[in-house]
């Protein structure tokens, strides 16, 4: 599971295109684009906040192949 994540996130930061360029966080330190979702899931994972499969689905959601967070732009 471990290999699986490591490859979404190459895969998904690997992506230099706008408005992904860089990580945005909101206001409120949300996270708005995918680059600053991938980072806030990988360090949820890192501290054991969220189980595998909960982080998964979440980066699926939102920066997956529909996922909501790929044009949102701050």
């Amino acid at each position: 599971m471990k290999k699986i994540l490591l490859l979404l996130v190459l895969l998904i930061t690997g992506c230099n295109e706008d408005p992904n360029e860089t990580a945005i966080y909101g206001d409120t330190g949300l996270a708005v684009n995918c680059r600053a979702y991938v980072q806030v899931s990988i360090d949820s994972w890192k501290k054991n906040e969220y189980p595998t499969e909960e982080i998964m689905d979440g980066l699926e959601r939102n920066c997956g192949e529909n996922g909501w967070l790929w044009d949102n732009k701050k």
